[in-house]
């Protein structure tokens, strides 16, 4: 274990063993959650995430899924987040569905202590806004579920 001053550094492995088990306990009011996209993932890199829409908003009762990524240099440096729903943010490429993270300060200025709960707080409250708060959405329902482009070259070779 590498220490920075007084402080302990924490393996990647067990800081995501952490968040996982934060996040399979539930998180706060329940409208926000996360968890492992597969459980045979060793590496612990693929994560999905869920926020419910913030009240008062166009958000309101829609249901977000997210994708999460933790490359090998989590918490190093931030996942790669990315909404499987359609939504309108300022953060979000539409095309992708990518957060931005020059646009989203908490990934432009990601500080290892930052979580993936933390990351998906901080989403829900940029929902709320006012740059984000009224911003027409796409009809509920239209949840393309986003493929990666390599998912889509597969698919039309199949075909």
């Amino acid at each position: 274990m590498a220490s920075e001053g007084s402080r302990v550094v924490v393996p990647r492995s067990f800081r995501l063993l952490e968040e996982l088990e934060r996040g399979e306990k539930g998180i706060g009011d329940g409208t926000v959650s996360y968890g492992m996209d597969d459980a045979d993932d060793i590496y612990m890199r693929s994560w999905t995430g869920t926020i419910i829409g913030p009240q008062n908003s166009v958000h309101e009762g829609r249901i977000y899924q997210l994708k999460l990524f933790c490359d090998k240099d989590y918490p190093e440096k931030p996942p790669t987040v990315r909404f499987q729903s359609q939504i309108n943010m300022t953060c979000i490429n539409p095309e992708t569905g990518v957060v931005e993270p020059s646009l989203f300060p908490m990934l432009a200025n990601w500080q290892r202590e930052y979580t993936m709960e933390d990351i998906l707080t901080c989403l829900k409250k940029e929902m709320s806004a006012p740059q984000n708060r009224k911003l027409h959405q796409p009809t509920e329902g239209n949840d393309d579920e986003r493929m990666e482009q390599k998912d889509f070259v597969v698919r039309c070779a199949i075909l």
